[in-house]
């Protein structure tokens, strides 16, 4: 038999034993020495890189936003080499997917790798069939996030509040009264803390479970008289209780929690822009597939996959017309098309126009090509959606920002023509070269502002992204904060309100009204009433946070007509 082929360095340390008669202390010391260097010598990591597969999870070096070192845990989606060096794309677990990126072996902590579980055939979802492979603890989140889904319907069942329901529910409340105490120690606020702490948490557990997709009985019309009080005690607002429900199945997911007044419906959705069809579930989906957008002056790098056509993905650069968002793939192609293309502003109606700032009004059916366009563009940055062709249940409302060049996009939000579910927005973006400026809460403000011109009240169609789901918060409570902080006594009384007055003001649907209030920890239930208490913290929070929002609708600009969607001729 052939002689194995013997290690040099072995080699060397034994005939360096030998030379010695293998008596000597210094030749034992030496081979000893060797010993102990290869038992520390460790595979390379291009070495060791070869053993990690799609499934795997392990530590990956990432830099935070303060740009310190961290090693969250990851998972392998996809591996490929890249001029005969191997290459992985990973997903940061408990981290939102725009942040999933390629990395190279040196950013892998191979020490810690878990390898996937194998099974006997293609996992599946819910009973229908699907491409993500199985990883470590799959299974066991799923089963823990049921047993907690089991018990807090247990909760929602047990817990009686007297009134709760009826404040969720019912259509008609008695006012309530709004009323400035100064600080006092005998204030209402401190004469009934110890009563409150309870029944606080009790009815902020029940009522953030009331949901449009799991609609509260009415209880019988009995009056229950709310009262807001301006308080000079300072309580630090807190989050809701059971305010967390399960994550989202894609934008954010995904990993956004959501209110559970926001509640996700356990079938999937078979209308509107989020219609679920399993396609997130696939492996290809969960990866960004296109490099860089150039749109005008910008370029965007994508935060999630959108399905452009397949031989555009591999291009560094994939050019967009900022006008009438056609996709083009070189700089050659675009400017060859801009000396044909006539468009410099969105096409459709302009409904609004104040400053700079415009709104176009755009019909899915009438203009097809721009709004496929644009739900394609959309898709490189909202998660959720899942609808990009059928564009004619739809209509698109185009922000924009004008200069001596044309009319540059600057968001959008769509709407279905005919929602059964009281939906005034399908999906809301904002592009990131405008985000943190404004712009996402004037789209917001937009599309109540034509809820109140068609006399309905509306809510985001849900689920929200982690971004828009701040956004929304952020409206809804500066919204309610100031329409509260105008009330004002007459005759001495307390200033009343109700919340179906509230909802019809601002054309904030009423679970959402209710939702807020619980956010930020203003309501609270005593002896048999409900009251609003606002503190010096949320006061002085609210007045900075208006000082900062210099973008606002004005009615008087808008010039819109709302239509009868219902007869199908008006498509």
């Amino acid at each position: 038999a052939p002689r194995a082929r013997e290690d040099p360095e072995e080699t060397r340390w034994r005939r360096l034993a030998e030379g010695s008669g293998g008596g000597g202390d210094t030749a034992r010391q030496t081979q000893r020495e060797g010993e102990r260097r290869r038992r520390i010598v460790t595979p390379t990591p291009l070495a060791a890189a070869m053993e990690v597969i799609e499934g795997c999870r392990l530590p990956v070096l990432r830099r935070n936003q303060e740009n310190e070192d961290e090693w969250p845990l990851a998972e392998i989606l996809s591996v490929k080499d890249i001029s005969g060096r191997k290459v992985f794309y990973v997903h940061y677990i408990d981290f939102n997917k725009r942040l999933d990126e390629w990395v190279t072996p040196d950013r892998l902590d191979l020490k810690k790798i878990q390898f996937p579980k194998k099974e006997a055939k293609t996992p599946t979802k819910n009973g229908l069939p699907g491409s993500r492979p199985s990883s470590p603890d799959r299974e066991l989140k799923k089963t823990v996030d049921l047993s907690l889904h089991t018990s807090a319907t247990g909760i929602d069942k047990s817990i009686t509040t007297p009134g709760l329901a009826y404040l969720t529910s019912s259509t008609s409340l008695q006012r309530v009264s709004v009323v400035k105490i100064p600080d006092r120690t005998n204030s209402i606020e401190n004469v009934t803390k110890n009563l409150l702490s309870k029944r606080k948490l009790e009815a902020v557990s029940l009522a953030t479970q009331c949901s449009p997709a799991t609609p509260v009985a009415p209880a019988p019309e009995i009056p229950t008289p709310v009262y807001a009080q301006q308080n000079g005690s300072a309580r630090r607002p807190i989050p809701a209780l059971a305010g967390r429900k399960r994550k989202a199945n894609c934008l954010g997911t995904d990993e956004d929690s959501q209110d559970s007044s926001d509640g996700i419906p356990s079938a999937p959705r078979m209308t509107g822009s989020l219609v679920s069809d399993r396609s997130h579930d696939d492996i290809v989906t969960r990866m960004k597939n296109i490099e860089c957008i150039e749109l005008g002056r910008h370029r965007l790098k994508p935060w999630y996959f959108s399905p452009y056509p397949q031989e555009l993905t591999p291009l560094p650069v994939l050019y967009l017309c900022e006008f009438c968002l056609k996709y083009l793939k070189s700089l050659k192609c675009l400017q060859r098309h801009l000396t044909k293309c006539d468009l410099r502003h969105p096409p459709g109606n302009e409904i609004y126009r104040k400053g700079t700032i415009s709104f176009f009004e755009i019909d899915g059916r009438k203009n097809k090509n721009y709004s496929q366009n644009l739900c394609l563009l959309a898709k490189c940055f909202l998660d959720h959606k899942t609808l990009y062709y059928d564009t004619d249940p739809f209509l698109f409302y185009v922000m924009t920002e004008y200069d001596c060049k044309g009319f540059h996009i600057v968001g959008y939000f769509s709407k279905e023509k005919e929602s059964t579910e009281d939906y005034n927005v399908a999906c809301i973006l904002t592009l990131p070269p405008y985000q943190r400026r404004g712009y996402g809460k004037l789209l917001i403000e937009f599309s109540y502002e034509l809820s109140k011109v068609e006399g309905k009240t509306g809510t985001p169609e849900k689920p929200l992204s982690d971004l828009g789901l701040l956004s929304y918060r952020s409206y809804w409570s500066q919204t309610i904060l100031e329409i509260l902080m105008e009330l004002k006594s007459e005759n001495g009384e307390r200033p009343q309100i109700t919340i179906n007055e509230i909802s019809e003001v601002t054309s904030i649907k009423k679970e959402d009204v209710i939702s807020t209030l619980q956010y930020l920890n203003l309501i609270n239930y005593y002896k048999g009433q409900y009251i609003l208490t606002l503190s010096e913290d949320i006061v002085e929070g609210h007045e900075k946070a208006m000082m900062k929002r210099h973008l606002r609708i004005d009615s008087k600009c808008l010039h819109f007509t709302p239509k009868d969607w219902s007869k199908r001729g008006k498509w």
